[in-house]
């Protein structure tokens, strides 16, 4: 699972050559709103020769963003065609008819790509269900600024006005068998010390990874979605006294009881530690 998906402006040709070397676990070329409505041809040609210049890489998730409406169909075939291309993010996704029409399109040009729906509005996060079990959908991903603007939103310090749309998608990708989902982005990304704190709060809610707009938040991304070595040792201990047990009923370290249901919180752990 993606801990960091950092974004790169898909007409930015110095930021694509270095975007490798960052530390995402994922990237992502926005061809949608890093890039001015003029320049949208320029960054959409930059997209295809740099992703059809690219190898397969096996550590790293090579995402576009392309944009809603007219301009979707001609992202999608610029540079559905480069081997090393994980998927597409949708941009102010709404309904499951588009899914349905890129999935008939992408299943033309012979592509095998996932597809991450971006739910900006009110509509979207109330059908996040839906959606979530739509051809090619692999996890779900929030759009707040659109979100916020969309439904009237002024989020306080601690974000608690987004609370609902957060862990509904966490709770629609769940009950829909996708993957969790990553934590939308922070705009504020010269204070490194809130971005931490606002990552810890999005891993409790059960997000595994975060976009990025800004390289400095890639580490602490990673650091805050990659289980410490203490959590580690404890989860293969609780999984030990577990199996010891006969598979039924065990008592972790504090003196808790543990049974099947903690055991798989335990295995997600050492999952993410891999």
């Amino acid at each position: 699972m993606a801990r960091s998906a950092l974004y790169v402006p898909g007409d930015a040709d110095d930021k694509l050559e270095r975007i490798l070397e960052r530390g995402a676990d994922e990237i992502i070329i926005d061809l949608e709103d890093a890039v001015a409505p003029r320049d949208k041809d320029r960054a959409r040609d930059i997209a295809r020769v740099w992703l059809h210049d690219l190898p397969v890489l096996d550590n790293v998730g090579v995402w576009v963003r392309v944009n809603a409406g007219a301009l979707r169909e001609a992202d999608v075939r610029a540079v559905a065609g480069a081997p090393a291309l994980t998927g597409f993010m949708l941009a102010k996704t709404e309904t499951v008819d588009e899914l349905l029409d890129l999935d008939r399109l992408l299943a033309s040009l012979g592509s095998t790509a996932g597809v991450v729906p971006l739910l900006e509005s009110a509509r979207a996060v109330l059908r996040a269900g839906e959606l979530a079990r739509a051809p090619r959908v692999q996890r779900l991903q929030i759009g707040e600024a659109d979100l916020r603007a969309d439904v009237g939103i002024t989020a306080g310090p601690d974000e608690r006005e987004l609370l609902y749309s957060r862990s509904h998608v966490v709770f629609a990708s769940a009950a829909s068998g996708i993957k969790p989902p990553i934590a939308p982005v922070s705009t504020n990304f010269r204070d490194l010390d809130a971005f931490r704190a606002s990552t810890v709060e999005l891993a409790r809610l059960g997000f595994v990874g975060r976009a990025c707009i800004h390289p400095a938040q890639v580490a602490i991304a990673n650091e805050v979605f990659t289980p410490s070595t203490d959590e580690v040792e404890a989860a293969q201990r609780l999984i030990g006294r577990w199996e010891f047990a006969g598979a039924g009923v065990a008592v972790d370290d504090d003196g808790h009881f543990v049974d099947e249901a903690v055991i798989r919180q335990a295995r997600l752990v050492i999952a993410r530690a891999r």
